[in-house]
């Protein structure tokens, strides 16, 4: 998993919207004598930002972890130096060195496990020299990053070893119908397509009802989904998804119709995001909680792990926060950050954006995107 690859680093660390929210303070650990760690912490004299039960942070370790996110998330590098963004920024900081500070002793350790391997397998997948070039191209050490994740994954991992069973299955029952296991055929024509070529919608829904027209007439659906597919997974297969995890594919309106199509009928152009669909459900079946594969409940388990943090963060995080001293800035949130926001649970009031605004609620499948 590349750290620049945006889908797989939500898969891990879905607990907060993107990376720009993750905490890169350093540990600090009580001894009789410092380490280096703590003495580079006690040689920082920059400006205290901001002040929480138990700790601090300083304007040089906000720097770095704007640093962090401009290699873990480029996507949002120009968000960094805006006002808004850093008041939540460090709100988040915050949240996550208390939380893993107070974490168990075996929760801490886990979560060093998984920072190292995090580390280690993007190290394999961008190569060391790239992975290299990419911190220095921040101004980052690996300890940087490394202490980032330590303190995410060791949030994380004390909150879901608090998930009971009971949480689980009642997680489970509540979206019973997201791990229904359908077998379908697919065709899309996507608004873009080829190599980023773009079609109307009107023309996309052309395309689709001629398309429709011609299964409805006897057409084999696997050589139509060849011919006109922009599904790049399932074109050359015919448009086959077996055994799909129906909640695998939470673009709206699609999930919706692979549950209430009958079987075997072919079902008329539909749009979502992507453009238009036409689908023919094969077969569908629902899946039981003790079927559900040990993956799947790790999934439910990571949410309400999240959701748990989620809860800190919403209800305990303003007893802990005593003062933030953020410096002025000129720079105005982009438009179209500040309408996302209005759409929030929180933009009535005022209040910094909240996380978990996208969790990732999946339910895994043998086959699919």
């Amino acid at each position: 998993m590349s750290f620049n690859n945006r889908k797989a680093w939500k898969a891990i660390l879905f607990t907060v919207i993107s990376a720009m929210i993750l905490s890169v303070l350093t540990a600090c650990e009580k001894s009789d004598s410092a380490s280096p760690k703590d003495k580079a912490e006690n040689n920082d004299t920059s400006k205290v930002v901001a002040t929480y039960k138990g700790g601090k942070i300083t304007a040089k370790q906000l720097e770095t972890q704007k640093k962090i996110i401009s290699f873990t998330s480029p996507e949002n590098a120009q968000l960094v130096n805006l006002g808004y963004f850093q008041d939540f920024l460090v709100k988040q900081m915050i949240a996550f060195d208390y939380l893993s500070g107070k974490a168990a002793d075996s929760s801490k350790k886990e979560g060093e496990k998984q920072a190292d391997q995090l580390i280690e397998q993007n190290k394999k997948n961008m190569g060391d020299e790239q992975f290299k070039k990419e911190l220095a191209a921040q101004n980052l050490k690996e300890e940087d990053l490394r202490n980032y994740l330590v303190k995410t994954m060791t949030a994380m991992e004390d909150m879901n070893s608090k998930v009971t069973e009971d949480e689980i299955k009642n997680k489970f029952e509540a979206n019973k119908q997201d791990y229904t296991v359908a077998t379908l055929h697919h065709v899309l024509i996507g608004l873009q397509y080829g190599d980023k070529k773009e079609r109307t919608k009107e023309e996309a829904l052309r395309i689709a009802k001629d398309v429709k027209s011609q299964l409805d007439k006897g057409a084999d659906f696997a050589e139509i989904a060849k011919t006109y597919s922009d599904d790049s997974a399932t074109k050359e297969n015919g448009g086959l998804y077996e055994n799909f995890t129906v909640g695998q594919y939470n673009i709206n309106g699609f999930k919706e119709q692979v549950l209430t199509l009958p079987l075997n009928k072919i079902s008329d152009p539909f749009e979502t995001t992507l453009g238009y669909h036409i689908v023919k459900v094969d077969s569908r079946k629902e899946t039981t909680f003790d079927q559900l594969t040990k993956e799947q409940k790790e999934i439910i388990k990571y949410n309400l792990g999240a959701a748990k943090i989620d809860n800190f963060i919403q209800n305990q995080l303003k007893d802990i926060i005593q003062k933030i001293d953020l410096p002025k800035t000129d720079a105005k949130q982009p438009e179209d950050s500040a309408k996302k926001e209005k759409t929030g649970s929180e933009a009535k009031d005022g209040k910094s954006p909240q996380p978990y605004t996208e969790k990732v609620e999946k339910a895994e499948g043998t086959s699919g995107k």
